[in-house]
This record gives structure tokens, sequence and C-alpha cells, in this order.
């Protein structure tokens, strides 16, 4: 998934070449051989922002479909976690 790989100084120094091929893929930057960042497109970015807005939505139980109220209806507790049981008395 990473286009290529740049030190820091790298990066700042040919920062107009990691700008111009940034559609091929992310740059991944490091520092003393640690990653610090990644540069990536305004298009990235945005489809990161949809995914992440849309993976945090929220359901009223009324949203939901059948198939996931009968599934949290019906969950039952691992029998190994049965001793929990004692804390609810």
């Amino acid at each position: 998934m990473v286009w290529a790989t740049a030190t820091a100084t790298d990066f700042t120094r040919n920062f107009t070449q990691y700008q111009r091929n940034v559609a091929k893929g992310p740059v991944q930057v490091k520092s003393h051989d640690r990653v610090t960042g990644y540069y990536i497109s305004p298009q990235m970015f945005e489809d990161m922002q949809k995914i992440l807005l849309s993976s945090r939505k929220r359901y009223h139980p009324s949203e939901l479909p059948d198939s996931a109220l009968s599934a949290i209806r019906d969950a039952q507790v691992d029998k190994r976690h049965a001793y929990l049981d004692a804390l609810m008395d």
C-alpha cells in the first residue's frame, strides 16, 4: 500500500518530488528508523475521513435489523465466565 519510504531529511529536501507522486500512494516518512508519519493525497484523506465517520455512526435500537436485535436478545455469556455471576448476587 505504501508507494515510497523516505527519511525525514530526504522528504524535506525533495518535497516537490513526493508531492507530485503522492497520487501513486502514501509516502511513509521515517526518522532514525522509526515511522513518524505518512504523506497522503487529498483524495485518500477524504476517503479515510468518510470511512471513519461512517464507522462511528450510532444506531437507535429501532434502526437495527431484526437479525441484529435477535442476536443481541439471544446472546449467551460463555461458560468460562460463569464465575462472574457470583458478583451479581
